[in-house]
């Protein structure tokens, strides 16, 4: 026996010693191998008045991580506090998070020795034939079972490690349904206000155009002038007024889909959002700079690193099966042919029990998992890489997205502006007989046109403005807060 333990011990110290060698993993890249600041440098080249500057103007962490309260909409902010607390994405996604977090501890309770009881009574014949006694015997047991597995070469910490960049990954997936939503309510909003404009736009020019029938059939009455002037007005007229169902349509579709982001009722929030209101408008400055290192706490990369490290970890796992584990297992109780004798001095029991398990054949199964784990982690390393990649690109295409449509809004409202002077003149030309009815038609066309092109700008280049805001990863303010509530809640829960 004696001899046993000393085998035992020299055994439990060679593999600690072979675990210490083995521990360790090479943590994920971040994203700084990737992000660099030589690209926004190109960014700045490129676009001179978008790009991070240490101009005081340049929009702050602290402003990003409220975006919205930039556009200085009270209605919009509402709204979209009302989706992140309300919207159904959320709960789920939420779920997920406590999924995770029940899973973390489920893994850490391989660290601990394990108890389970064990108690029965059996009765049992056996015949004389069979080589028993033909009478029945009784047994009855009371103990209590423990197995523990010492982790030695670090396989249950990969795991656990594994689990926690698994909770850290489904809190970032949380962060980028927060964020996304908060985008997506806030580009609902910014499109029923465009709408709303083109509404008006088109009522006015239909009203513009209503006028210059009234007056062809008036000079039609009078023999003034033939059916052909009227029905050019007439026809542009009916062009004007097709188009203003399509928009009401619009405007309905629009109000039901933010009722739905907000997680209310259909048709609940027609009293706030029927009233027209101007398209959210941003401080053209705060484009002067954006915090090129905020791209680095978007949620989807956060996310994609997290979950390469969890891969990292089950790959150390893997590894972790190439050598032996060991386990302390053993009992303790009472036991005796009658219910009557458990509680006497000579039913005790008690045995331990220490093992040693070491994979000698498996037919490669092992190593395969291994290679299979570390082209698992390959994947993951890629995708990582393009998330990366591609969350630059979306943040240079919004910022280039943003400058052209300035310059195009510019360029229609100057359009607009000679449109509006081209059908007064073209009016007056008309009336003094220096030009026939078709001027006029095109000018109106021409006006009706451009109008309505301006206010579908005016709205791009506030929704341009959220998916820029949304690209940097912007909007995890009303997160952090909910979770800082969440958590004195829990505090709050556990002393009472």
């Amino acid at each position: 026996m004696r001899k046993f333990i000393i085998c035992f011990a020299v055994l439990f110290l060679t593999a600690a010693s072979l675990g210490c060698a083995h521990a360790g993993e090479a943590a994920p890249a971040s994203a700084d191998v990737l992000i660099k600041e030589g690209a926004w440098a190109e960014l700045a080249r490129l676009y001179p008045s978008s790009v991070a500057s240490d101009d005081k103007s340049a929009i702050t962490p602290e402003e990003l991580a409220s975006w919205w309260d930039i556009f200085g909409d009270p209605l919009l902010t509402e709204l979209i506090e009302k989706t992140l607390s309300g919207n159904r994405d959320i709960a789920a996604a939420r779920a997920k998070v406590t999924e995770a977090r029940a899973m973390l501890g489920v893994s850490r309770a391989a660290l601990l020795p394990w108890l389970d009881s064990t108690n029965f009574w059996n009765n049992s014949r056996t015949p004389v034939d069979a080589g028993g006694t033909g009478s029945s015997v009784s047994l009855a047991r009371l103990g209590i079972d423990a197995s523990w597995e010492i982790d030695i070469f670090g396989g249950t910490r990969a795991k656990i490690k594994a689990q926690e960049a698994t909770l850290e990954a489904q809190y970032a997936e949380l962060y980028s349904v927060w964020t996304g939503l908060a985008a997506e309510t806030a580009l609902e909003y910014i499109s029923l206000r465009t709408l709303q404009e083109r509404l008006v736009i088109a009522l006015y020019n239909l009203k513009l155009q209503q006028e210059s029938v009234d007056i062809q059939q008036s000079k039609v009455r009078s023999g003034l002038a033939d059916e052909l002037a009227l029905n050019q007005a007439l026809y542009t007229m009916e062009q004007t007024r097709s188009a203003i169902p399509g928009i009401e349509a619009q405007i309905e579709q629009t109000k039901n889909a933010l009722a739905i982001l907000v997680g209310e009722v259909p048709g609940s929030l027609d009293e706030k959002l029927s009233p027209k209101m101007p398209i959210p408008k941003i401080d053209d400055l705060a484009f002067i700079g954006i915090p090129a290192n905020q791209l680095r706490r978007r949620p989807d990369i956060i996310e994609a690193e997290r979950k390469l490290a969890a891969q990292l970890s089950r790959k150390k796992a893997a590894k972790a099966d190439l050598w032996p584990k060991f386990y302390l297992t053993g009992s303790i109780g009472t036991e005796s042919l009658d219910w009557g004798g458990l509680f006497k001095g000579p039913a005790k029991l008690y045995s331990i029990l220490p093992q040693i398990v070491w994979p000698i054949f498996h037919a490669g199964a092992i190593r395969k998992n291994i290679k299979a784990q570390d082209a698992i982690a390959e994947q993951l390393l890629a995708s990582y890489e393009n998330t990366v990649l591609s969350a630059a690109g979306e943040v240079r295409d919004a910022l280039a997205a943003n400058v052209k449509e300035y310059e195009r809004r510019d360029a229609l409202g100057n359009g607009a502006k000679a449109a509006r002077i081209a059908l007064d003149i073209a009016n007056e030309k008309y009336a003094s007989g220096l030009v026939d009815f078709t001027n006029v038609i095109n000018a109106q066309q021409s006006l009706s046109s451009l109008s309505e092109a301006y206010a579908i700008s005016e709205g791009q280049i506030a929704a341009n403005a959220v998916q820029l805001f949304n690209a940097l990863g912007g909007g995890w303010k009303p997160m952090e807060e909910a979770e800082r509530a969440m958590a004195a809640a829990e505090k709050e829960k556990k002393k009472k």
